[in-house]
């Protein structure tokens, strides 16, 4: 599977919400919704779990609708914030403090692109 890579760095093709959906596997939209819930502190019900790639045209979870990373990288036309200018910024710093793998992989395309 090629992977998919969100907007902020995350690779799609191995969250558990993404896999979920593309095997449409309730059993594991409940167990992500409960290691969720937990880990984030809030109820996100097994049914919202359900996602096709922060990129894609389909289904989307419900946070990346208003995910200010995926609204700017959107809004200046780029795959990802790996290609923007302003990498690093700001906004990043919480996904990058809680998966320090996207601030490799971003910087990785960063410095590729030139």
């Amino acid at each position: 599977m090629e992977p998919i890579i969100a907007y902020c760095g995350l690779t799609c093709t191995q969250c558990p919400a993404y896999l979920a959906t593309l095997t449409d596997d309730d059993a594991k939209r409940a167990e992500t919704s409960a290691m969720w819930s937990k880990q984030y502190g809030v109820n996100i019900p097994p049914q919202a779990v359900n996602c096709t790639g922060c990129s894609s045209t389909g289904v989307r979870f419900g946070y990346c609708e208003k995910c200010e990373i995926r609204a700017c990288a959107t809004g200046r036309n780029l795959a990802n914030c790996g290609y923007c200018d302003d990498f690093p910024c700001g906004k990043l710093e919480h996904i990058v403090n809680a998966v320090p793998a996207v601030k490799e992989l971003l910087t990785k395309i960063h410095a590729a692109r030139e």
